[in-house]
């Protein structure tokens, strides 16, 4: 709905910028509420996700293991095959 504000009175200016300065407070506050609530999820969930990185880097650490063993007894095959 759109409104002229020329033809608004005083009394009605007065009552229509009370409700948006509401209104800006009001969306303030939620998304201040939102701020600490998103805040307090990331501190439940951090240990759970350090903890998982952690997990991930001894996989990693023993498949690299793992991968030079299979290439060192590759090439020891390969000299062993070329040597015959």
């Amino acid at each position: 709905m759109a409104v002229n504000l020329t033809d608004l009175s005083l009394p009605q200016l007065e009552g229509l910028k009370t409700q948006l300065d509401q209104n800006v407070e009001d969306s303030k506050a939620f998304f201040k509420r939102k701020i600490d609530f998103l805040t307090k999820q990331i501190e439940k969930i951090q240990p759970a996700l350090q903890e998982k990185h952690a997990m991930k880097q001894a996989v990693i650490e023993v498949m690299n293991m793992k991968i030079q063993q299979l290439q060192q007894s590759q090439q020891a095959s390969q000299m062993g095959t070329t040597k015959a």
